[in-house]
């Protein structure tokens, strides 16, 4: 249990739906064991990749007041620029040496959820940078496509129908980000890491890293192994949300990023989640007499806002107002 296994996805883009249950099957094993995996095969080409790191280089290489125009401290939504130690994922440790962009589905002014008020629902704050709106929305919709692809073939597994997933994502709370990790001597102290340990909060994420590695994952018997960057691949995880979903049969692994010596770390996690008002209780398939249910049913918003109010001191102080 010292490497993650590395899935090629590219049959479930063939005419050939018989060769889903043999992906399927692998993505089982892997969320069951692991709960971590790289997938190869996908549709998102290199080129759109190296476009993306570009522009992400290029905004955080601003300067800092022209990033807190987009500060996400000062939206409702949570969307646009998160400075260094903005965010605590690890309790025991100073608050994280990394600054952020986060967009997600882009719901205009006058759009019923955002006239509600309603949270995580609003337009995405974008830098004004040549190029990057346009590039960043479509890779957004190709993250999400990306994501639903993956969810539909767990449903094999999962023995539920296979627009389980399809039918929850119109309109989701996923959220695209962009992380700069700087090097390990500009830490605050030596405790202080790259993004403390934690688990993610929603349905499944998908991770673009760069070549400078760092991320490390807990296997099963509590050890902490690399996850190094591989060519093409995408490092995909899962949340909490879907381990409530399957009543832990699929894990949800905790994860740390050790900041890199000497340079600098680029990392694009795409966290997809499913509409707010979904229900998060157990799945049919994942319980009997022997497993019964072992969380109470929620929402995706409720179950999120709340572990927000974990990680961000700003969200914490909005909510107490």
């Amino acid at each position: 249990m010292d490497q993650l296994p590395i899935i090629d996805i590219s049959p479930l883009y063939s005419d050939d739906e018989n060769a889903w249950p043999a992906v399927a099957g692998q993505i089982d094993q892997a969320c069951r064991e692991w709960g971590f995996f790289y997938i190869q095969g996908h549709p998102i080409s290199a080129q759109r990749i190296d476009a993306v790191l570009d522009q992400t280089q290029r905004f955080f290489a601003l300067p800092a007041a022209e990033k807190l125009k987009i500060d996400i401290t000062q939206t409702r939504h949570h969307r646009g620029y998160g400075a260094i130690a903005t965010e605590q994922l690890d309790p025991s440790k100073p608050s994280d040496l990394k600054e952020t962009f986060d967009m997600g589905l882009h719901l205009p002014a006058e759009h019923p959820d955002v006239l509600a008020e309603r949270p995580l629902r609003g337009p995405n704050r974008h830098p004004s940078q040549a190029g990057w709106e346009t590039l960043m929305e479509q890779h957004y919709l190709d993250m999400q496509a990306l994501a639903q692809t993956l969810l539909r073939a767990m449903t094999i597994a999962l023995n539920i129908e296979r627009d389980f997933f399809d039918s929850r994502f119109v309109d989701p709370v996923s959220v695209l980000r962009m992380i700069h990790y700087p090097p390990r001597h500009t830490a605050s102290s030596a405790e202080q890491q790259g993004a403390g340990a934690h688990t993610d909060y929603g349905c499944i994420t998908l991770l673009y890293q760069d070549s400078a590695g760092g991320l490390q994952v807990k296997n099963v018997n509590g050890e902490w192994i690399d996850a190094p960057p591989i060519d093409g691949t995408f490092v995909v995880n899962l949340g909490d949300m879907m381990a409530r979903w399957s009543n832990d049969r699929y894990r949800s692994t905790p994860h740390r990023v050790i900041s890199p010596l000497g340079v600098d770390r680029y990392s694009m996690p795409f966290f997809a989640e499913p509409h707010p008002d979904t229900r998060i209780e157990c799945l049919p398939g994942c319980q009997d007499a022997q497993h019964p249910a072992k969380y109470p049913t929620t929402t995706c918003a409720e179950f999120l806002l709340s572990r927000f109010a974990d990680t961000y001191a700003y969200r914490r102080e909005q909510e107490a107002v």
